[in-house]
């Protein structure tokens, strides 16, 4: 039987056998998924397990639960994938970071350049940041996947590479517009023979990279 998934950061359950839930994820497990005392729900912290717990009590400010067992969730493939994203439409990343966590990529590393779309790191706000990274949780959840998606903080385009090249064990695919030696098929390839612990998968803008 498939149970609904909800994250909590590990750091935020005092005691996991008896769980406690207030505030935004409360009213949304109350008066979203309309859980009653008697219900079951599943929680991700991040890790390769789960946790599936009953409701035991429900106030107007929060609910109890108890644990009733946990399971072992799959581990990610090798290599980590790293997506380096030249910053699109904004509205555009909503969609990205939904989809990479649907297909395991470990984190997305945003990046601004000449021909991004935006091209100042001041023009991402924290908030900006912080709901990015809600949008990962909300997918983690939908999913059922057991890590969680890292968002780095936007930078320029130089420090980023700078970042990969001192990335010990780490392989990338760097598309480029132009007539190229190497075809994909072949860079593929390649990279399977190294079998790296991390590939950077760089996307750039469609006016190419550019510092």
């Amino acid at each position: 039987m498939a149970f609904r998934r909800f994250y909590i950061a590990k750091a935020e359950i005092q005691d996991e056998n008896n769980l406690t839930v207030k505030a935004d994820l409360f009213h949304h497990i109350r008066d979203v998924c309309r859980f009653k005392v008697g219900d079951k729900f599943e929680v991700l912290m991040g890790e390769p397990r789960a946790l599936l717990y009953e409701i035991t009590s429900m106030t107007n400010r929060e609910l109890g639960a108890r644990k009733i067992s946990e399971r072992e969730l799959p581990a990610p493939d090798k290599p980590a994938v790293t997506l380096a994203l030249s910053v699109p439409k904004l509205p555009k990343v909503d969609w990205i970071i939904e989809k990479c966590v649907e297909l395991g990529v470990t984190e997305i590393r945003p990046f601004v350049s000449d021909y991004s779309f935006l091209r100042k790191v001041s023009e991402i706000s924290p908030s900006r940041l912080a709901r990015w990274q809600k949008i990962a949780e909300s997918a983690t959840q939908q999913s059922g996947r057991g890590d969680l998606l890292t968002i780095h903080p936007t930078v320029a385009l130089e420090p980023m590479l700078a970042s990969f090249n001192r990335t010990a064990g780490a392989a990338g695919l760097f598309p480029y517009e132009g007539e190229a030696q190497l075809r994909l098929p072949a860079a593929i390839q390649e990279i399977k023979n190294k079998n790296p612990d991390q590939l950077w998968l760089f996307v750039g803008s469609e006016g190419g990279f550019s510092t």
